[in-house]
């Protein structure tokens, strides 16, 4: 019998015949971690002559057998969000951005799923950035009067900004923001992170120059460190008898450009309670979630718990104003009025002589323009 020198009880004769069990439970080391670090070994014996300046150069193939040790991004939120994704959730304000994104950061924490949509993933740590409730809000939302609070999963981290901190000296808010959020998800290893509301993170959102920053900085941390990112943002008043576009999205070009995904939410003009979810932009799928099958839902609380209740799918022209003939053909005797009284008046100004509401101008201004081509066309004919 050959004996192991460093263990003689130890037969190794029919050595080849052990299994060795490894136990890594026991030592808090999770297969998926030795999976990643598998990948980034494989990944740092690649990278040799691949790099030019600026770019990392491979052959298409090569790209693909990188891609194939990334493990499949698994679903989220149904086909809106999924893993490795920046998305971007946005609507008007109070029409229930954030009841959505805290059932969805529920669903994520504890692995239950929301009735209707579909979940994938692993139960796991959600840093929810709350930039808009104070806590007694948020406690009001997520309790019966204040009492008989819903308990949430421990992995739901609720972050909100501590008004006591005071900013380093030669720091702006900015970037100390930034920092502070980086710092989060080191610390606390989370790998998803819904952002309420993107207008925090950098000023005059709505300006695309502005815009960019932001996005640059999200996608970064979403590198880095493998992250899912959800970030709501508002848009400006809009025209409700129209369909909701990536254009109602403020700053929407950089915006909609960078993120991976985008959706969001309209209010329905048949019933005040009724919601409607819209797919906007998508990279992983076909797109599902469209005008013809927007997700139709209700806010309810049933017991201690706002949230968006499936009801259905349907169109997205049910749920929009109808303009009755009598305020179109008011606008038109309108239209005509001034034209007769100043012939060489453009759409434009036009509009800025109807219209009494900035957020909704323009809309208003393509309304009019579109009134004004029909009467220049019947003049002409």
């Amino acid at each position: 019998m050959e004996k192991n020198n460093l263990n003689p009880e130890i037969d190794n004769t029919n050595s080849n015949n052990i299994n060795p069990v490894f136990e890594f439970e026991k030592y808090g080391i999770e297969v998926e971690e030795i999976k990643d670090e598998k990948f980034d070994i494989q990944l740092q014996g690649k990278k040799v002559n691949e790099t030019m300046g600026l770019f990392s150069v491979k052959t298409a193939n090569s790209w693909i057998e990188q891609a194939k040790l990334r493990p499949i991004p698994n679903m989220l939120f149904s086909e809106l969000w999924y893993e490795s994704e920046i998305s971007i959730l946005f609507s008007d304000t109070n029409i229930g951005k954030s009841i959505l994104a805290v059932q969805i950061a529920e669903c994520i924490s504890s692995g239950k799923k929301i009735n209707g949509f579909k979940f994938e993933a692993k139960k796991q740590k959600v840093l929810y950035f709350d930039f808009e409730l104070t806590d007694k809000q948020f406690e009001h939302r997520y309790s019966i009067e204040y009492n008989h609070h819903y308990v949430f999963d421990d992995n739901f981290i609720r972050i909100e900004i501590d008004q006591n901190v005071e900013i380093p000296d030669g720091v702006n808010f900015e970037d100390f923001l930034n920092e502070s959020l980086e710092e989060a998800i080191v610390k606390t290893g989370a790998k998803v992170l819904i952002v309420d509301n993107i207008t925090y993170l950098k000023n005059e959102t709505e300006r695309a120059k502005d815009a960019l920053p932001l996005m640059k900085h999200l996608k970064r941390l979403k590198n880095k460190y493998g992250l899912s990112i959800i970030a709501l943002a508002h848009t400006p008043k809009r025209d409700l008898s129209k369909p909701i576009t990536r254009n109602d999205l403020q700053g929407s070009k950089m915006l909609i450009n960078f993120c991976d995904s985008a959706f969001a939410i309209g209010e329905s003009s048949v019933d005040k309670s009724i919601r409607y979810i819209k797919q906007i932009k998508q990279r992983q799928t076909e797109q599902i979630y469209d005008s013809d099958n927007v997700c139709v839902c209700k806010i309810v609380k049933p017991n201690n718990f706002l949230m968006f209740e499936f009801v259905e799918f349907g169109t997205e022209r049910e749920h929009l104003r109808q303009i009755s003939e009598v305020e179109k053909s008011s606008l038109e005797k309108d239209i005509i009025n001034l034209l007769q009284l100043e012939p060489i008046l453009t759409s434009y100004a036009i509009a800025k002589k109807l219209c009494n509401d900035e957020a909704t101008f323009n809309s208003f201004k393509v309304k009019v323009n579109r009134i004004v081509n029909k009467i220049k066309n019947n003049e002409n004919k």
